[in-house]
């Protein structure tokens, strides 16, 4: 399998200059990403539990929302349709978007229903990094109706004329299905690149003209009921069976520490060591920044494989950062400088 330099450098820098001329169509499920800090103070007397003392609570973007939150850190237009609840929660999504001045007139309010909202606990003592000990989960408790459904579908046909390329983020809470997918494409092709983050339903996209998928291993064991166990020539052979049925021109296989494996049509797969360190701080909403970037390369007009370098780039800064975090046009722009000198980044970025 291939490695080493994928991609000119200077080609990199140029494609990274040209997100803040492209206009991404985002369609996916919209999360409340929520932390709550709390110092430890004692052992309970009730149960063998920790007390915390809370100290803050936070609320970002999450699922969908990241990669859109992403999109917007890089300089570029981001128009996210999503379905959200009448709730606290997408108050809140929705006053940080249009703090960023990110255009919300896409997300669509269903009656009834509760925005995703992932809740983590963290506890730490004072001046001692926080660690996860507990998430808790908010979901709607019935699936979107088919009315919101038949909303996002419209609202993203009307984006359509602008965008560069369609970024779907599928978390399975109904905002980004193949339904509404195969709606808002309709009878004609695609005139756009569409990109593919689907994290439990990847092959019932097949048919829908998508140009590139970017799954973790997990998700590709999933899709096939079968396990890897590490082995690169099983991983290729499930890789480019998922190709076959989604008829995409590219796979991107994210690895966690081992990188990500770039497979196209006709070409050998290239795999990608992970940029910077491989002790990640913080995992989370990692993927959405990978898809964010790599739809951004392969709106400016980059190869697949210039978009996998980006991405792997961004999420090797991404999960050096605690939290959901994103990854900005300038920290892109040192790490290629940094990987053409040599000066890879350590440690944590703040």
């Amino acid at each position: 399998m291939n490695a080493g330099p994928a991609a000119d450098l200077a080609r990199l820098v140029d494609l990274v200059e040209s997100f803040s001329r492209q206009e991404i169509l985002v369609v996916g499920d919209f999360v409340a990403d929520e932390f709550v800090f709390g110092e430890i103070s004692r052992v309970s007397r009730e149960a063998p539990v920790l007390i915390l003392r809370h100290r803050e609570t936070q609320s970002v973007p999450g699922g969908g929302a990241n990669a859109a939150n992403n999109l917007a850190d890089l300089g570029a237009r981001a128009r996210p349709v999503s379905a959200l609840g009448e709730d606290a929660a997408a108050d809140s999504l929705v006053d940080y978007f249009r703090s960023k001045r990110v255009d919300t007139s896409g997300l669509v309010r269903a009656r009834g229903w509760r925005t995703p909202t992932k809740t983590r606990f963290l506890a730490g003592w004072t001046h001692t990094a926080r660690q996860q000990v507990l998430r808790m989960d908010h979901e709607p408790a019935e699936p979107l109706a088919d009315r919101a459904a038949n909303a996002l579908a419209r609202k993203a046909r009307e984006r359509m004329a602008h965008a560069s390329a369609v970024l779907v983020s599928d978390y399975g809470y109904g905002s980004a299905t193949p339904a509404i997918l195969r709606a808002i494409r309709g009878q004609k092709n695609w005139t756009v690149p569409v990109a593919l983050d689907s994290r439990y339903r990847l092959h019932e996209y097949a048919g829908l003209g998508l140009a590139a998928a970017t799954p973790n291993e997990a998700e590709i064991e999933s899709a096939h009921h079968a396990q890897i166990g590490g082995g690169l020539a099983r991983l290729e052979n499930l890789a480019r069976r998922t190709m076959t049925r989604l008829g995409v021109r590219a796979l991107v296989v994210t690895r966690g520490r081992d990188g990500m494996i770039v497979f196209e049509r006709g070409r050998p797969p290239r795999s990608l060591t992970v940029f910077g360190s491989d002790q990640a701080v913080d995992v989370t909403g990692a993927g959405d920044t990978v898809i964010a970037v790599f739809t951004l390369a392969i709106a400016a007009g980059g190869s697949a494989i210039e978009a996998a370098q980006l991405a792997n780039y961004a999420g090797g800064i991404v999960v050096m950062k605690r939290g959901t975090a994103t990854v900005t046009r300038e920290e892109l722009l040192g790490a290629i400088r940094a990987d053409a000198t040599g000066t890879l980044p350590v440690g944590e970025h703040a």
